[in-house]
């Protein structure tokens, strides 16, 4: 049974569609989608060009508000800034919602985007599996 993640940004441009790239490729059963409180209605070249790099870009990822995922029932919300933590959406059903914070590179030269794609690998990624992985450990026990 896939589990679907959104990851909720300011400007859905950087942190939030690396995220969603590296879950989407590296964790099993998990679908990740990503949003932006205020969409910038772009992917930073400079992620994009960072995914491309790991060979994880695709064309489908774009910059997008929350309502175009609204069919969607999520397992878990991350929010990856301080504002999209603060402007978090109520979900309709009981949501995990977790923030992990990452410097926003935008503006920055490529390799603050290879770094936050390292830091998102390392930090973003064992809380997904270790979150989703104790729900379906509670749901057996139940």
């Amino acid at each position: 049974m896939n589990k679907n993640v959104l990851i909720l940004c300011t400007g859905n441009s950087c942190r939030s569609i690396i995220a969603e790239a590296l879950i989407n490729a590296q964790i099993e059963n998990v679908r990740a989608y990503s949003s932006g409180v205020n969409p910038s209605s772009r992917v930073n070249p400079n992620a994009k060009k960072v995914l491309e790099a790991h060979h994880l870009w695709d064309k489908s990822y774009h910059s997008k508000t929350l309502n175009t995922l609204e069919n969607i029932e999520f397992d878990l919300v991350i929010t990856v800034c301080d504002h999209a933590k603060e402007s978090c959406p109520t979900f309709s059903k009981t949501t995990p919602t977790i923030h992990i914070g990452f410097d926003d590179p935008d503006g920055k030269e490529y390799e603050a985007f290879e770094s936050t794609y390292k830091e998102i690998e390392q930090r973003l990624l064992p809380r997904v599996k270790a979150i989703l992985s104790e729900e379906k450990q509670t749901k057996k026990l139940t």
